[in-house]
């Protein structure tokens, strides 16, 4: 019983903190938004509402299978659950892809009817800066995440150009609070410029421009989390920087002499590394499995390597290890 719940406390702490944080962040953001909305009928209050509601959904599914996705293999399954994530952040994509169809009827609507007055709209503005602010500091954060599951390092602004440029290298979960909250701020500025447009000018469109470009914004945001989580249910090949990695880990064994054939299978956030590794002629077997399970204990030190299966065979004289990059 005692060990139950240790294990359910470590799978929750194990979870991904920026979806966890995330998900709270935009459940109080969706509220304030939506008493915003139901003050004034604001249509780009609205459509940013909408947006909030679908990352709070999704950011709890997506720590949810976080979780799920810790679990240790077991007998049944002995591949273990990462692809776990990738099946709960398939179901974020449906809510997203929902939320936003709904927020492009109202933007239509908003076109053909636009909102004569604004009243109000200082609300609006109040609860948008706050907003804008919420999710700029969970965007940060997963900046951050981004940064350090890449293993790459960043300061001042160059984390947003290097973090765009690697996070397709973070986890799942990451990615997805990534760009959702990339766009929820972005969209919480162009609601902010709607709700000053409107009020302050005849130009009352905007509100419904606005809502439909917020909703495609959504829509970009569930092709690109689908298609990425796609790829890893299919099951995807580690990036060239993580098996330059494993390789150099390998060579650093004086006794390798090449890798004959290799393969990395990135799940989530962990790999699984399977590989022929050629040693020098003349050791006896108890010498060359002694190597064999020292290399296999330097790779698996590595928290993001999940499991290690290497065969052992002599050195044929040629050279077969090339790098993906070459």
């Amino acid at each position: 019983m005692d060990e139950k719940r240790e294990t359910i406390g470590n799978l929750i702490k194990k979870g991904n903190r920026s979806s966890g944080s995330a998900a709270i962040g935009n459940t109080c953001i969706a509220i304030v938004k939506g008493a915003a909305f139901a003050l004034t009928g604001s249509g780009s209050m609205f459509a940013t509402m909408m947006h909030s509601i679908a990352d709070a959904v999704n950011q709890m599914f997506v720590f949810t299978g976080s979780v799920l996705a810790e679990k240790r293999p077991t007998r049944r399954f002995p591949d273990g659950f990462g692809r776990v994530i990738n099946l709960f952040c398939m179901v974020a994509v449906i809510v997203v892809t929902v939320m936003a169809y709904e927020t492009m009827l109202e933007g239509f609507h908003l076109l053909k009817h636009p909102a004569e007055e604004s009243s109000g709209y200082w609300i609006n503005v109040l609860v948008l800066v706050m907003s804008i602010a919420v999710d700029g500091f969970v965007w940060v954060r997963a900046m951050n995440e981004v940064l350090h599951e890449a293993r790459v390092d960043a300061k001042g602004l160059g984390k947003l150009t290097v973090s765009l440029k690697n996070v397709k290298r973070a986890a799942p979960p990451t990615r997805l609070v990534y760009y959702e909250d990339l766009v929820a701020t972005t969209g919480g500025l162009l609601a902010m410029i709607a709700v000053l447009v409107t009020a302050l000018t005849n130009f009352h469109l905007l509100d419904g421009i606005t809502s439909i470009l917020i909703a495609f914004m959504m829509i970009g945001v569930a092709f690109r989390v689908g298609y990425d989580n796609m790829v890893g249910l299919i099951g995807v090949a580690a990036p060239p920087e993580i098996e330059d990695k494993v390789a150099k880990i390998i060579f650093d064994e004086p006794q390798v002499t090449d890798i004959f054939q290799m393969r990395i299978l990135q799940e989530g956030r962990y790999y699984h590394i399977e590989g022929l590794i050629e040693l020098r002629r003349g050791l006896s077997l108890a010498d060359a499995d002694d190597i064999k399970f020292k290399v296999r204990d330097k790779l698996l030190a590595d928290p993001h390597i999940s499991d290690v299966t290497l065969g052992i065979l002599e050195d044929n004289g040629v050279r077969n290890w090339v790098p993906q990059h070459e």
